[in-house]
């Protein structure tokens, strides 16, 4: 009986180099490749360009006193300051703190507070979040007691904050030398940054992953997609996320690629405006970016035909979304990924070898370098095809929770997989897919019953352009199914003709017996879905339509 385990054979070994290192080889092989493109700023620079920017901002936080291993926050949209930071912090051995640019005043306080940020990289604002003022509030009632230094993205000064042309522009000749030096000191197993994930309870985690850890994960990343020198990549996806930082700016860094901008925040009539005036060759989303640009209105008169790649992934993607892609937007090679931000993220991913059916029903086969089994809920290994938490093991998995051994051990086992909570199969043939979360699988009436199967059936109708499906609380089958549905525009339907559709096809007992039509679903920024909030919601709804008729 085969079991449910695979390890990513490859003959390509792991890159056992500091994300600096390896930046300054890429500099230094294609200076005159165009590096980076942010088209909200008129920003493009040539690897020579970016490396002058990068090495002038690193030498800058040395002159302000911060030292390797000091942590520093940034906090901001996509931009052009965001990748100087980036590199500039893994040259000097410092840890970058990615900060959810939805994080409001408490959000921010307690992440920055919880890894004692020595200093904060921001924007004055973006949309509605005014983060020089969250942070002025914060430090005027003395509630960041370790930030020492604000510097401020753009020209402007700001009182008691550096601007960070000014940052670039304070390094001395010492300051230089010191920085030259500190490379070397460096080892690719330090930390380098740290994610906070969004859980639903509790506090965020802080998950701290190595040099090792990212560098090598965007590296294998770019070469499933087969990215080239001088290849332009459209990253529509934020970059404080391990998508936007890693499988973007990583995966371009590592094959003297483009990175391409599209806009501050996602916008899908810019990052379909990117892709054809950059000629760019793949293109970032998950699967809500994706639905939206396809369901732009004027989608026909983007040039899309330089495309040819890209990533989908940040949760499972729909069938007839992927088969929309490769048909409709040229991405012939698109590759499905699928991980978590502990591992850095990509644990899984499609191959542009592989059949339109497996790029479009799985999330393809174990990433080079890694182990992945399914256990039940006992923790043994299930037989091929049967259903159980993705473990992951291997240099990806993060080097734990910040300042939280307790959860951190929570996560990782003594034999050092990586329990992921999500729910998954292994085929004969060794392809992986994701049934849903664990938390997410609904039980009514003793049948066990995964959300993702209803999804993917209900896409099916015509008038029905996205689809979330939750399991709420049932006083006589503990739980029922409800749907949240998008309809296409122009389109209506009625509940009882959702419900005619799904008879006879699947079991009675995974037909909704609640349906909600709305405009959209509550996300996170990067655009995953808050299946909670949904939740929340639906309680509310359902309590008091039964208080009403009780």
């Amino acid at each position: 009986m085969a079991l449910s385990y695979v390890h990513g054979a490859s003959t390509q070994p792991l890159i056992g180099k500091t994300i600096g290192a390896l930046f300054d080889e890429t500099c230094a092989a294609w200076p005159d490749n165009v590096a980076l493109v942010s088209r909200h700023q008129g920003v493009r620079w040539t690897y020579a360009q970016l490396k002058d920017r990068v090495d002038a901002f690193a030498a800058g936080l040395l002159a302000l006193g911060l030292e390797p291993g000091d942590r520093v926050g940034i906090w901001a949209p996509n931009c052009a300051e965001w990748t100087i930071t980036q590199f500039a912090t893994a040259k000097a051995g410092m840890i970058l703190v990615n900060i959810n640019p939805a994080y409001r005043l408490s959000e921010a306080e307690y992440a920055i507070n919880k890894v004692g940020c020595r200093a904060l990289v921001i924007a004055v604002r973006h949309k509605t979040s005014e983060y020089l003022a969250m942070v002025r509030q914060l430090r005027e009632a003395h509630r960041l007691p370790t930030v020492e230094a604000v510097i401020t993205i753009g020209d402007d000064p700001h009182r008691g904050c550096q601007s960070f042309p000014h940052i670039e522009g304070t390094a001395k000749r010492a300051d230089r030398a010191r920085l030259a030096e500190i490379g070397p000191t460096l080892q690719f197993d330090d930390p380098i940054n740290i994610q906070f994930t969004s859980g639903t309870t509790g506090f965020p985690k802080g998950a701290t992953l190595s040099h090792h850890n990212i560098l090598n994960n965007g590296f294998f990343t770019g070469e499933a997609m087969r990215l080239q020198p001088g290849e332009a990549v459209c990253i529509p996806v934020p970059l404080y996320h391990c998508f936007g930082m890693v499988i973007g700016n990583l995966g371009c860094v590592t094959h003297g690629a483009t990175m391409v901008y599209p806009s501050e925040g996602f916008d899908p009539a810019a990052a379909l405006e990117a892709v054809a005036a950059e000629r760019c060759v793949a293109l970032f989303g998950v699967p809500t970016m994706f639905i939206a640009m396809l369901a732009l209105p004027g989608f026909a008169d983007h040039d899309l035909s330089s495309l040819r790649t890209g990533a989908m992934g940040g949760s499972p993607c729909p069938i007839e979304v992927m088969r929309q892609v490769i048909e409709r937007m040229n991405m012939v090679q698109v590759t499905n990924v699928y991980g978590m931000t502990e591992t850095s993220p990509v644990s899984w991913q499609t191959s542009a070898d592989d059949s339109l059916e497996r790029r479009v029903s799985t999330v393809g086969r174990v990433h080079p370098h890694l182990e992945v089994k399914v256990v039940d809920s006992e923790g043994r290994v299930t037989p091929r095809g049967e259903p159980g938490e993705f473990c992951t093991r291997g240099y990806s998995v993060m080097l734990g929770y910040w300042d939280d051994p307790e959860r951190t051990a929570e996560a990782i086992d003594s034999g050092g997989w990586m329990h992921t909570g999500d729910l998954g199969v292994i085929d004969d043939e060794g392809y992986g897919n994701v049934v849903g979360r664990i938390k997410d699988m609904v039980i009514r009436g003793g049948e066990n019953i995964y959300p993702r199967e209803i999804e993917e059936f209900l896409y099916r109708h015509p008038a029905i352009q996205d689809v979330q499906v939750i399991g709420v609380p049932d006083p006589r089958y503990g739980e029922e199914i409800c749907a949240w549905i998008v309809l296409k525009p122009g389109e209506t339907l009625e509940d009882e003709a959702v419900r005619e559709f799904c008879r006879g096809q699947i079991a009675h007992y995974k037909i909704p017996r609640h349906i909600k039509f709305v405009d959209g679903f509550p996300t996170t920024v990067t655009g995953k879905v808050q299946k909670f909030a949904m939740r929340e919601t639906m309680i509310a709804e359902l309590g008091l339509v039964l208080q009403q008729t009780a």
